[in-house]
């Protein structure tokens, strides 16, 4: 299903915010590793939002999510104070692993591998 105009500006909003939010928290550096949002999806009815976080040079994944969910109480009262006059209810923070970026890294090296392993070809004109 298509995302909506409203979905979209207030997911737009949401991630503005967040950033400054994280960075404000120091959320954005943890573990020796850099932290960012790389995308915000809004549920249809406004009230959930999805944030995916990319992360970068990060020792324990799984040790970084469990600290930003542990301080994901004080990351909504924050963006309650900052967006209470644009929404009427704070949509509910869930915080998802974005592994695109591994993704990349994963097929980079198999078309390295792809490339090293073929054979030179003989062009003859």
């Amino acid at each position: 299903m298509e995302e909506g105009k409203r979905q979209r500006q207030v997911a737009s909003a949401l991630q503005e915010e967040m950033n400054d939010i994280f960075r404000r928290l120091s959320l954005n550096m943890i573990d020796g590793g850099m932290v960012s949002i790389s995308t915000i999806k809004v549920t249809p009815d406004l009230l959930e939002a999805r944030i995916y976080l990319s992360l970068f040079q990060v020792k324990d994944d799984k040790a970084v999510m469990k600290t930003i969910e542990s301080r994901a109480w004080e990351i909504k009262k924050e963006l309650a104070n900052r967006v209470k006059h644009q929404l009427r209810r704070i949509p509910v923070l869930h915080f998802y692993l974005d592994d695109t970026l591994d993704y990349v890294f994963k097929m980079e090296e198999v078309f390295k591998k792809l490339n090293e392993q073929k054979p030179p070809s003989t062009e003859t004109e």
